[in-house]
């Protein structure tokens, strides 16, 4: 399994998580975070005492199968993107385990 990340501009988001449940991917989570992606304007930047500049950010995180990590991070990668420029990153990281919480827990010793 793989965990997917991306990190967009707000005024992508919806286009992203539209573009993600049209193709069948819903179990998603979405946090507003700061970041140091290049602003498209003066209102994303908000000035931080501990960071000096940053913007508002979303941050996306996916989990899913190996073989669905190329269809969802162009899936995001076409839908997030603003202009030429970069307009976010997609990371792609391994998972160890994934443990549900509740239902048929296997209790070991």
């Amino acid at each position: 399994m793989k965990l997917i990340t991306a990190f967009l501009h707000h005024v992508k988001v919806n286009a992203v998580v539209d573009a993600l449940n049209d193709a069948g991917y819903r179990n998603l989570i979405l946090q507003d975070v700061r970041g140091t992606l290049t602003p498209l304007d003066e209102f994303e930047r908000v000035y931080s005492a501990e960071a000096r500049l940053v913007i508002s950010e979303a941050k996306l995180s996916i989990a899913c199968d190996d073989n669905e990590v190329d269809t969802i991070a162009n899936i995001i990668r076409l839908a997030g993107k603003i202009g030429d420029g970069i307009s976010g990153w997609v990371y792609v990281s391994a998972i160890e385990q994934a443990l549900p919480i509740g239902g048929d827990v296997i209790q070991t010793q």
